[in-house]
């Protein structure tokens, strides 16, 4: 959840079940062609806070997905946000899709990426899959989300049936950590603007801004919870910007 103001622990309970996680996760696109493309690299942006993967998903994979997002039954996010929460306008679907959550973390060479050395330092601890909270964002011309912060939460990570070692779905209790996001446009696909925008002292400063532009099948990486940085999703002026968003997990 982005809050506007202040930064917040995890809450020592799973969140509440909602309309998301009792739906029929819909047919994902295959992972087409097999992944990952190309080796995947970390670069640093911002020094333990925000990192990036570039060419997680080819521009034809990326294509695929956006098609098929949407066919999803979008809804709008509300003009005026909750007590606390940040303003955003855009377009969204979210659903709890563990078999999908552990085929981005276990098919597309993401886990070898962030497990192949000692990282758990920069991760907060073990990693062991990501959030089965799947969220798709759409940003159309004028659409935005003001700056806010990244709650961490507590939640439980599942390997569904017949990929865990035994072949019985298994879960662990986990916390998330950093944010994922997955660009499937940029300005190739004529979308301009709705650059993730980072403030490094917790204040909004032209002058100590970091943005990230969007870039085609690029994976970016921040971390969220009590060390989350101030930053905001700026206004796209033209085209569309989509994002596929979920969240690394660590063992608690």
């Amino acid at each position: 959840m982005a809050k506007g103001k202040a930064k917040t622990t995890p809450s020592p309970q799973p969140p509440a079940r909602t309309a998301a996680s009792t739906a029929t996760p819909p047919s994902w696109p295959p992972f087409k062609p097999p992944l990952p493309v190309a080796d995947l690299e970390l670069e640093t942006v911002v020094k333990d806070k925000v990192v990036v993967l570039r060419s997680f998903f080819p521009r034809a994979l990326c294509r695929d997905y956006v098609s098929f997002l949407k066919t999803l039954p979008l809804t709008t996010t509300p003009g005026k946000p909750k007590r606390g929460m940040a303003l955003r306008v855009n377009d969204r679907f979210q659903i709890e899709d563990p078999t999908f959550a552990h085929r981005l973390w276990t098919e597309t060479g993401l886990k070898d990426a962030l497990t192949q050395t000692d990282m758990s330092s920069l991760w907060g601890g073990e990693l062991i899959g990501l959030n089965s909270n799947i969220r798709v964002y759409r940003y159309l011309k004028g659409h935005f989300f003001d700056a806010h912060y990244d709650d961490s939460n507590n939640v439980t990570v599942t390997t569904p049936p017949g990929q865990g070692q035994s072949g019985q779905p298994q879960q662990q209790q986990g916390k998330t950590t950093w944010t994922l996001l997955l660009y499937l446009t940029s300005s190739s696909e004529g979308c301009v603007g709705g650059e993730t925008v980072f403030y490094p002292h917790d204040r909004r400063s032209a002058k100590e801004e970091i943005a990230v532009s969007p870039d085609t099948g690029m994976l970016l990486l921040h971390k969220h919870g009590d060390d989350c940085m101030l930053h905001e999703g700026r206004e796209v002026l033209a085209g569309e910007k989509w994002i596929l968003r979920t969240d690394l997990c660590i063992k608690r």
